[in-house]
């Protein structure tokens, strides 16, 4: 079941693509994606069907659906230049993580950590202020915390490899 809806994440993510940005069929179809994130996780470990296969299975799910919302709503921001780079930033140090993690280990390392729950909680957040915030105001806070994250991960990536430990 836990798969299933995570599988339900990449198929609403997939018809988000077809969605105008910021209107009522783009907000639900996000915020279903955005739950079923909650839930998969939640449902596997209180049944104890956790596995491999669906926290690699979350992981592409979670890619997708990040992908999809930057493409939907990207086009529509107009965001500073040093947002811009401090996202560029922010994106190199994750896809950093992500070589070091398949080179050494031969498989897609991602940490799932309190702080990069906090980052994932403020990402699917911002769409939902920015009819009422102006992005230069959120924009500050999401990318110290997932500045914070990622380097974060980096370092639990690079002690994972020094201790041969899985934290993923």
């Amino acid at each position: 079941m836990p798969n299933g809806i995570t599988l339900l994440r990449i198929l609403c993510s997939l018809v988000l693509l077809f969605c105008m940005p910021l209107s009522l069929p783009f907000y639900v179809l996000y915020a279903a994606a955005g739950l079923s994130d909650i839930l998969d996780g939640f449902i596997a470990r209180k049944t104890n069907t956790a596995t491999q296969f669906g926290a690699k299975l979350d992981t592409f799910a979670d890619i997708i659906f990040t992908a999809v919302a930057l493409i939907k709503i990207l086009p529509i921001l107009k965001l500073p230049v040093w947002v811009i780079a401090w996202v560029g930033v922010i994106a190199l140090i994750k896809l950093v993580n992500l070589v070091i993690g398949f080179v050494r280990r031969h498989t897609l390392t991602a940490v799932h950590s309190v702080i990069n729950k906090v980052t994932g909680a403020l990402l699917f957040i911002l769409p939902f202020t920015i009819p009422i915030i102006n992005i230069r105001y959120t924009a500050p806070l999401v990318c110290i915390v997932a500045i914070v994250a990622a380097i974060t991960e980096s370092r639990t990536i690079l002690n994972t490899i020094r201790t041969g430990e899985n934290h993923e």
